[in-house]
């Protein structure tokens, strides 16, 4: 027998009652089946059927972010692109419709918080932005009482990811690991101080803690730090960088805003600090900029030349190269202010939008259901005007979010995923040199094999391997127009310089002597020192300073004694002959082993040695002894 009644032959009886039940057994059974099919809809997947008695026709989603800025006017144009492609396929969300709300926070903290409010107010089950890091630490308090998912794909300040945060998610790159590429960066060329010129705002502060923390891992540090107002002025502006100016480091990271990142720029072409010897490091933002506004005007492109900067790697694929033949024809009829190309950040809105939209199919197929509960402490405050009572709490919330934290999708900006630690899966970054009217890839850096010159993701089938042999960059053309790879340090004008003792003596006058008429000495000893200055791999500004009256030798003995006692507070370095014990045959070699290591006017110390007549009652400082009051 065939069919469900299959099932209960063992029960039939030859008889006309037994057909009666067999029929009816029949007929309940396939009742049954029909009842399933209605309520399933005929789909079945994963041994978990999808209830579309649940599904409503649209399910509102937010978005907050400036319209008119950099990553903002990309941004809605990518996010309008991704809406239509998700509702324009059924297979997605199952007949349901994503409808999306843009609010402009318009560059402002509190139009962001307030829209946030607004978009609470109206069955939102999940906002997409907000665009500033100073934003989304607000907004995230209100995030975690209501249980609505922010899911951000441009506040990148590293502590948006702490636990503090559970629903917000970050749809970009963290700037954790912008800031160890860059520490990477640093420790390549064998730099170890570098000065950070940064927005004094939560995005600022928190992504040069983070710079600070990786380069204290590779024995580097920031030796300076350069905080701009977010709203500075050129003169504010210029104020600082004089200050950058006169320091000791010459390697400079420009962490800011797109708007005003060129102003700085600008003002340091002024300055004269882009040219030879300075290196500077921008931050994402200049890319950001580069691929929104290219070209750029031939002043603003020779403000940046030999710049070194990064731009959120996304790897080549089909799908980002059909996007990019797209935005053409998206942009068309959005170009009242100017024409404008497709950066990261779009890729970034587009994907997000993709991935919210995955969490939603999931979390209906789950048995999620779009309801709202009043918050109870809300109720108690008794807002008045502020009408508090009207944020509901999204019952659906948690499993929402969790939803989104497990999706796993290919996008435009390639693997789609979370890790562990709710960071994008394998972030990289490409390495850029700004080289005359455009911009040359040097190389790559990601998480898995740090700096190579190789894309990412050819190394992702190998073991990581991050030694310091694997690290390769292309070269670079620094500022100045130098390929010479600069010193990173020059000796600052602002610091305070080491007092240097110098015995103004009488006799001896070719070890030790002063100029007449000026304050600088010459000799021998004079040119042994300033030789080991030049080698060492920092600056050491210092002064000479002459003990003693120029009529007769002072007594080096007894200088050298009070500074042993901690006595003097003039000096911290001496430079001195002690004890002179010559007869001819010692003078005689002394005066050959000088030749040897003097060579036109320049001192070779790799051929300095002292000679096996020399007793310890003879000895030719450089002599160091530090003031214990340096």
């Amino acid at each position: 027998m065939d069919g469900p009644a299959a099932f209960f032959q063992p029960f039939s009886i030859c008889s006309g009652s037994g057909l009666i039940i067999r029929q009816f057994a029949m007929n309940l059974i396939w009742v049954l089946v029909l009842i399933l099919l209605v309520f399933s809809n005929g789909h079945f997947s994963n041994g978990v059927s999808t209830n579309s008695s649940n599904r409503p026709e649209e399910v509102n989603i937010g978005s907050i972010f400036t319209f008119n800025s950099a990553i903002g006017k990309v941004a809605k144009v990518a996010l309008e692109a991704a809406i239509e492609d998700v509702n324009s396929n059924p297979a997605i969300l199952g007949g349901t419709k994503l409808n999306l709300t843009m609010h402009d926070a318009n560059f402002s903290g509190f139009l962001g918080m307030a829209e946030a409010l607004n978009f609470m107010e109206s069955d939102t089950v999940a906002i997409i932005g907000p665009q500033s890091s100073v934003t989304a630490h607000v907004i995230s308090h209100i995030a975690n009482e209501l249980q609505v998912p922010l899911l951000s794909f441009a506040a990148t300040d590293p502590t948006l990811s702490s636990l503090q945060y559970p629903f917000f998610v970050r749809t970009t790159q963290n700037d954790h690991f912008q800031m160890a590429a860059i520490a990477d960066i640093v420790e390549y060329y064998e730099w170890r101080d570098v000065i950070a010129i940064y927005a004094d705002d939560d995005f600022g502060r928190n992504g040069i803690a983070a710079l600070s923390d990786e380069l204290a891992g590779k024995q580097c540090q920031i030796s300076y730090k350069a905080p701009l107002d977010p709203q500075a002025t050129q003169t504010e502006i210029m104020d600082v960088l004089v200050k950058v100016a006169l320091a000791e480091s010459r390697i400079l990271v420009l962490h800011t805003h797109p708007t005003w990142g060129l102003d700085v720029l600008s003002v340091a072409h002024y300055l004269g600090m882009m040219d030879s010897g300075y290196v500077w490091i921008a931050t994402n933002w200049l890319t950001t900029v580069l691929d929104t506004y290219s070209p750029l005007s031939l002043k603003s492109m020779d403000n940046i030349q030999g710049l070194i900067t990064l731009r959120m790697y996304t790897p080549e694929s089909e799908l980002k190269r059909n996007f990019v033949s797209r935005w053409k024809n998206l942009t068309t009829h959005q170009m009242a202010n100017g024409p404008f190309g497709l950066n990261t950040y779009g890729l970034y809105a587009y994907d997000t939008v993709w991935l919210l939209a995955h969490a939603i199919d999931a979390f209906f197929s789950q048995g999620g259901s779009i309801s709202f509960s009043n918050d109870s402490r809300l109720s108690e405050l008794n807002g008045g005007n502020l009408h508090l009572d009207a944020l509901n709490i999204f019952d659906g919330g948690k499993l929402l979010l969790n939803n989104i934290l497990n999706v796993n999708l290919t996008g435009l900006t390639g693997n789609v995923r979370f890790s562990s630690d709710r960071s994008l899966f394998r972030p990289a970054f490409e390495v850029i040199n700004v080289i005359g009217t455009g911009i040359r890839t040097i190389g790559y850096w990601s998480n898995y094999s740090g700096l190579s010159v190789l894309p990412p993701e050819t190394l992702y089938s190998k073991p990581p391997n991050r030694s310091s042999s694997s690290r390769n960059l292309y070269p670079v053309i620094w500022p100045g127009q130098t390929t010479q790879k600069p010193r990173g340090w020059v000796f600052p004008n602002n610091g305070r310089a080491l007092r240097i003792g110098v015995p103004n003596r009488v006799s001896y006058s070719e070890f030790i002597a002063e100029v007449p008429g000026t304050e600088m000495f010459k000799g021998y000893c004079i040119d042994v020192f300033t030789a080991a200055v030049n080698l060492l791999p920092y600056a050491l500004p210092y002064k000479l300073i002459p003990f003693g009256d120029g009529v007769k030798n002072p007594s080096c003995t007894e200088l050298v004694r009070l500074i042993t006692a901690g006595v003097s507070m003039s000096f911290n370095i001496l430079i001195v002959l002690l004890r002179l014990c010559f007869d001819h045959r010692s003078v005689e070699v002394f005066t050959k082993g000088k030749e040897n290591i003097w060579k036109t006017n320049n001192v070779n110390l790799a051929s300095f040695k002292f000679s096996s007549f020399f007793s310890l009652h003879l000895f030719l400082s450089l002599p160091i002894s530090i003031s214990k009051g340096s």
